[in-house]
């Protein structure tokens, strides 16, 4: 048993990778920098629309008509 696992421990390559690893964990942190951006820019939707923001009560569309 322990000839086969042997042989499959010579024979085995491992695998070259395209690019470097850092190349890959630079690639992951721009996506995450970009999603962020994403988020950041949506942050003050709910505030753009007058019924959210509004005090008073007529304000408020149906209430009370």
């Amino acid at each position: 048993m322990s000839l086969l696992v042997t042989l499959a421990t010579e024979t085995e390559a491992l695998a070259p990778l395209i690019l470097p690893a850092i190349v890959f964990a630079g690639i992951a942190v721009g996506i995450f920098i970009l999603l962020g951006f994403v988020t950041w820019s949506f942050r003050d939707v709910a505030n753009r629309h007058s019924n959210k923001t509004a005090t008073s009560g007529d304000a408020h569309h149906g209430a009370g008509h």
